[in-house]
């Protein structure tokens, strides 16, 4: 595959032995132009918003019959394959691309057949991604000339205009979560390891505040790196491969995915000098890629499958620089951060984003996310009453100040905090409350110094941390207006705005 993508001058082999493409004009995901098609399957079982475009069928249907049109007697590539490790509940796919590096990014990351589940392969859902076909807004009813367009009745995805390929992925992510819920699978935007001792543990987050680093620990074993499902069986992958961001990436600190880029992998928007990849270079995009399959991270569980967790883990990059960087959840506080989802968007994830944004993306995945947040929230509390599972919320982002002012929390303590809580270390532990944001803080954790697990510690100015404290809390109270029919103890689980 490598070989016909030099070819065909869509690639170049680098220094690594892995194959590096550029994604011209769109670097991220351009979630403005995603749609899911409005008919009587979905107008009511879709929360549509801001977030869930309404698109006609009719126009669906026209625009399908352009793409075929438009591809007849042209050479494209197609894969067929799985998403979901869990034999019972996997969705075979057919993804059919004119680019043959996209190709090969669907066999990295969906979950490949063995050479007899090939022979009997039939897709139930199938991805059209046409690079080269662009849409004309005024006919075809789209925003723009690129498209994202999700069709949960016909069970087709079409894709146009656009090079990003983590559009794919990221399409079948989103109907993932919305036909598990179904059949009482919690779908989740998480990465997922296991312990020596068969612990499994989750990392919830939106791109870039960890799920993919902090997964990848060499004590443990990596599930996967950013979608899985919770049955009444366990844990299981949605994917097959890893899709983890290189900006700054360094040997030292994430060792795992330094060594998975070689011959095989395949890297986006990283700049290349002398053929050797610079990763500290952010020309072409903050949201440099590679896309690799889950077996190069030594001791990966293949099939990608683990138990019921007993750790979650929420991760938030905080650009205010006033959460704590661990604190404890009771169930109820849990299903409040999980359906407030705060954390920031960083630079290149998406288009348009140029510095850490504060946000809040509820279920820590609002763009994949078809379905109203209490659906799977839901899942959530009824998951962790019936494991007894343990929930933790960790600040990646900033301390000291906000983003400008302050630094990043060292990915060295992030890790020793994800240690703690993985081992028990955290239960024994000694904790105070933190009566505005309501949640309880560890007063040591092995690895860490002490004086950083308060935040307000780390402030010079007193006084600036106290305002923008008291400014993030107010953002989680009228941000949480939102949500209907939330119970009373759900809300009384979140921050306390002083009287």
């Amino acid at each position: 595959m490598v070989r016909i993508a030099v070819e065909r001058k869509e690639g170049v082999v680098n220094s690594t032995g892995s194959l590096s493409v550029n994604t011209g004009k769109y670097t991220g995901r351009s979630p403005d132009d995603r749609f899911i098609v409005y008919d009587d399957k979905t107008h009511e079982t879709i929360d549509w918003g801001k977030i869930n475009h309404q698109f006609p069928s009719g126009k669906f249907e026209k625009l399908l019959e352009k793409m075929k049109n438009f591809v007849e007697n042209k050479e494209l590539f197609v894969f067929d394959g799985f998403v979901g490790a869990d034999p019972e509940t996997r969705l075979p796919i057919r993804v059919i691309n004119d680019h043959v590096w996209q190709s090969m990014f669907s066999s990295n990351l969906f979950i490949r057949p063995t050479k007899e589940e090939l022979e009997n392969h039939e897709p139930e859902f199938t991805i059209l991604c046409i690079n080269d076909f662009k849409a004309d807004p005024e006919i075809d009813g789209t925003r723009s000339d690129i498209f994202i367009l999700i069709d949960l009745t016909r069970k087709i995805v079409l894709i146009g205009g656009t090079e990003y390929a983590g559009e794919m992925k990221k399409s079948m992510f989103g109907v993932m979560n919305y036909l598990l819920p179904e059949k009482g699978i919690f779908p989740m935007h998480c990465s997922a390891n296991i312990g020596e001792k068969g612990d499994t543990a989750l990392f919830f987050g939106l791109s870039g505040t960890g799920k993919t680093t902090l997964s990848a620990d060499p004590h443990r074993k990596l599930i996967g790196d950013d979608e899985h499902g919770w049955s009444d069986n366990g844990t299981f992958n949605f994917e097959g491969g890893c899709y983890a961001k290189c900006i700054n990436l360094s040997k030292e600190a994430e060792p795992e995915i330094w060594n998975a880029i070689k011959p095989g992998a395949l890297l986006e928007n990283v700049v290349l000098k002398d053929n050797v990849p610079d990763y500290d270079d952010n020309t072409l995009t903050e949201n440099t890629r590679v896309g690799y399959p889950l077996d190069f991270i030594p001791g990966a569980v293949i099939p990608s499958v683990g138990g019921n967790p007993k750790v979650i883990i929420f991760l938030t990059a905080d650009a205010l620089g006033v959460l704590p960087p661990v604190s404890r959840l009771t169930k109820e506080a849990a299903m409040y951060h999980f359906m407030s989802g705060y954390t920031s968007k960083l630079a290149g994830t998406e288009r348009g984003i140029k510095e850490p944004k504060s946000v809040f993306s509820q279920c820590f995945g609002a763009p994949f996310m078809p379905r109203p947040a209490s659906v799977y929230a839901k899942l959530l509390g009824e998951k962790i009453n019936k494991h007894n599972t343990v929930v933790y919320l960790i600040n990646t982002g900033w301390s000291g100040g906000p983003y400008g002012v302050g630094k990043r929390v060292k990915i060295k303590y992030s890790r020793a905090m994800v240690t703690a809580a993985l081992s028990g270390a955290l239960d024994i532990v000694k904790y105070t409350h933190n009566d505005l944001f309501n949640l309880d803080i560890p007063t040591e954790v092995e690895g860490v110094p002490s004086e950083i697990l308060d935040p307000r510690n780390t402030w010079i100015d007193k006084d600036s941390y106290d305002l923008s404290a008291k400014k993030l809390a107010q953002m989680f109270v009228e941000n949480f207006k939102k949500f209907d029919g939330v119970s009373q103890e759900i809300i009384d689980a979140g921050p306390k705005l002083p009287q």
